[in-house]
């Protein structure tokens, strides 16, 4: 074979390979974006309590390749959230080619409190989360704080610096045990009152065997149902033997 014949077989070769190569990479990535697309039947959403399915579904699912399992997977690899208010962290679980589950993790919320026909809800430090208009069920109202001034991301100013913790501190503490308060008054004594509805439950001070009061709590509301009136538990009573007193 001639040097001539063999630079033009090279001359032929060479433009085959690269195209061969172009349409490999063009044929892999097709096959990527469409073997991974991600059906909207098929997504699953856990953990989200303040925003609906869909409100998470279009806060998770934007930018290039947003609707890519693989790569939505990566993007929210153990993501820290800061542009989404009550939500700390979200991952994507890749279920199958076309699934995705998305887990929401929300921040801890103590509690909220009204100011000027907003719901400021905050966290265990005080510190705004967010102000809305819209009633997010599960976090109690919080009475008997006094506080000047609120701004998205800053605390709120008390008097008692640690009423916050203590806030997250009984609500986790009801949920414990199954309840859910609709309100929590700290008095300037120190004690707490709960309301459930129309009854309320004076629980005393933290000290005073508090958690032992909460554990009773699920029944003694079962009995009394729709009454209203207040249950005494300021004093801790070893037995477990309180007063309900109905309203007249």
């Amino acid at each position: 074979m001639s040097a001539r014949k063999g630079f033009g077989i090279r001359k032929i070769m060479i433009p085959l390979l690269v195209f061969l190569i172009v349409f490999a990479i063009v044929m892999g990535i097709a096959y990527f974006l469409e073997m991974y697309r991600v059906d909207p039947a098929q997504i699953y959403v856990d953990g989200n309590t303040h925003y609906t399915n869909q409100e998470i579904i279009d806060k998770v699912m934007t930018g290039f390749l947003g609707d890519n399992s693989i790569v939505l997977s990566w993007k929210y690899k153990n993501k820290k959230i800061t542009d989404v208010p009550f939500v700390d962290a979200i991952t994507v679980e890749v279920v199958g080619n076309e699934s995705i589950r998305i887990r929401v993790f929300e921040k801890a919320l103590a509690g909220y409190v009204r100011y000027l026909d907003r719901y400021i809800y905050f966290d265990k430090d005080g510190t705004v989360v967010e102000s809305s208009d819209v009633l997010t069920k599960g976090i109690p109202q919080v009475t008997g704080l006094s506080f000047s001034g609120i701004q998205i991301g800053k605390p709120l100013t008390a008097d008692e610096t640690d009423i916050f913790a203590r806030t997250l501190d009984l609500t986790k503490l009801l949920a414990k045990y199954n309840l859910t308060a609709d309100r929590i008054h700290f008095h300037e004594n120190g004690k707490v009152t709960v309301y459930f509805g129309s009854v309320r439950v004076d629980l005393g001070t933290d000290s005073q065997g508090i958690e032992d009061k909460v554990m009773l709590l699920e029944k003694f509301l079962e009995k009394v149902e729709s009454r209203s009136g207040v249950l005494n538990m300021e004093e801790y009573n070893p037995e477990g033997i309180y007063v309900f007193t109905p309203d007249e």
